[in-house]
């Protein structure tokens, strides 16, 4: 694609969580096909602040799909048309010249609106705090191949550890369900030898926090899976919830 393309926005406008928001519509014009998505926003942006008007909030850090912080509903997808991608490293060639584009935030009751396409997702964070880690002495630090794991396995506990926690699942289900985000930092720690100790623990503590912050339940459609950008797989979700029946039934211990 060569030239330039004029797109027309719908944009959601929020001022808080507590406030009715609205779609308003901007015109992106002469906008390069090389833009990435949030390069678009910044320069609808700075029209914006040209006109004395409020900029259009959304969240961005790393703008290399590592960070998780880019969390946009565009066309009615998360992060966009294209597949295993984030927004920031979506590009506008994937958009035609006139195209109508709609931007909404992440809509789930545990992601509150802090201010237009910005959303509070610390219930990610709480979720983490509750279990989501190793307890180790310190001391001495044992060489990083001491213990022995399978490829295979050290294979599947990395592409769990990929999550970026951006919130593309809880977006992408009906259910606003964070069951593959939780089940992703449980297997990446099941699955390990350093994870063993606390494996069941952690489970539950994590699985109780989840329900604490709101999330819906899952119910098997696969749309989490379809939408992440990291391309986590809903085996993890199999994984959680055995390990949780299991700690509910034959291994119970105080979360």
């Amino acid at each position: 694609m060569s030239g330039t393309m004029n797109l027309k926005l719908k944009v959601w406008r929020q001022p808080n969580s507590e406030a009715k928001g609205s779609f308003v519509n901007y015109d992106a014009a002469n906008v390069s096909p090389d833009m990435s998505f949030l390069e678009m926003l910044d320069v609808v942006n700075e029209d914006l602040v040209k006109k004395g008007e409020d900029p259009i909030h959304f969240d961005h850090d790393c703008r290399e799909g590592i960070c998780g912080m880019c969390s946009l509903h565009i066309n009615g997808r998360p992060h966009g048309p294209k597949q295993a991608i984030t927004t920031c490293q979506l590009h506008m060639r994937s958009f035609q010249d006139g195209q109508t584009v709609t931007i909404e935030p992440w809509r789930a009751t545990a992601f509150p609106v802090i201010k237009d396409l910005a959303v509070d997702r610390s219930a990610f964070d709480r979720i983490q705090q509750a279990g989501g880690f190793v307890s180790v002495n310190t001391g001495g630090v044992p060489d990083a191949n001491a213990i022995a794991i399978p490829k295979p396995v050290a294979d599947e506990a990395f592409n769990s550890a990929t999550c970026i926690g951006c919130g593309a699942c809880v977006a992408a289900c009906k259910n606003a369900s964070a069951m593959l985000f939780v089940s992703a930092k449980v297997s990446q720690m099941a699955l390990l030898p350093q994870g063993q100790p606390e494996r069941y623990r952690r489970v539950q503590a994590m699985v109780t926090q989840m329900d604490e912050e709101g999330f819906g339940s899952c119910t098997n459609t696969g749309a989490c899976e379809a939408e992440c950008p990291k391309e986590i797989k809903i085996t993890n979700i199999a994984r959680m919830n055995r390990d949780f029946f299991t700690a509910k039934f034959f291994k119970q211990e105080e979360a």
